[in-house]
């Protein structure tokens, strides 16, 4: 009797690592620091030591983040051997700005953009908020046409957009691969292609109408 050949099996490409995004993020020139995480088991939520932590797993490990981010190779991945588990932390305002809006707004927006052949830039999805990267407005003189917010704010000057957050100087944004709670991951919708990022006022347009 003639075997019959097994059927090849199709190999499974093998997902980036953590601390390979990271590094292709650095590579970019965009500077990263470790993140905390959500935790599944055990009393606390978060692997940071602060008890009723009220942003599990989406802040920095350290209050020193503005002085700590880097695209330095070498210390990044001292950082992610030494806790593989951490977080991505991005800090906005020095390479580009955040938009960070609810996801119905955000996905609608997005396929708006599409359909009129636009260009969005990098898009994340962070759990109930989806995430635009835009071109940093940098230190502007009239510091008044501007604001940051951190992930708990709401936004204080654009009235018209309500829920919509827009992170540039002293702000940061949780990046993917992050882990969320309750095992949702920080994902991207579009990801870099090393472009440039595209004018946030423009963007603006888009999620404001």
């Amino acid at each position: 009797m003639v075997g019959v050949p097994l059927a090849r099996r199709t190999k499974k490409r093998a997902r980036p690592t953590r601390i390979a995004t990271v590094l292709d993020y650095a590579a970019m020139g965009w500077p990263v620091v470790p993140g905390a995480y959500p935790l599944a088991t055990g009393p606390r939520a978060c692997s940071c030591d602060r008890l009723g932590c009220p942003d599990p797993g989406a802040h920095p490990l350290s209050p020193a983040w503005p002085l700590l981010a880097t695209t330095d190779p070498a210390q990044l991945s001292r950082w992610w051997q030494a806790e593989p588990e951490a977080g991505v932390i991005l800090p906005t305002g020095r390479v580009f700005d955040v938009f960070d809006v609810p996801l119905a707004a955000g996905l609608t927006a997005l396929t708006r953009i599409d359909e009129a052949g636009a260009r969005s830039g990098p898009v994340a999805a962070q759990g109930d908020r989806v995430l635009f990267y835009v071109a940093t407005r940098g230190n502007p003189e009239d510091e008044d046409e501007w604001w940051s917010c951190h992930l708990d704010c709401d936004p204080a000057a654009i009235d018209d957009s309500p829920g919509l957050r827009w992170h540039c100087r002293d702000s940061y944004v949780l990046a993917p691969p992050s882990l969320l709670p309750f095992g949702r991951q920080v994902s991207w919708l579009r990801p870099p292609d090393g472009r440039p990022l595209p004018d946030p006022l423009r963007i603006l347009e888009w999620l404001a109408d």
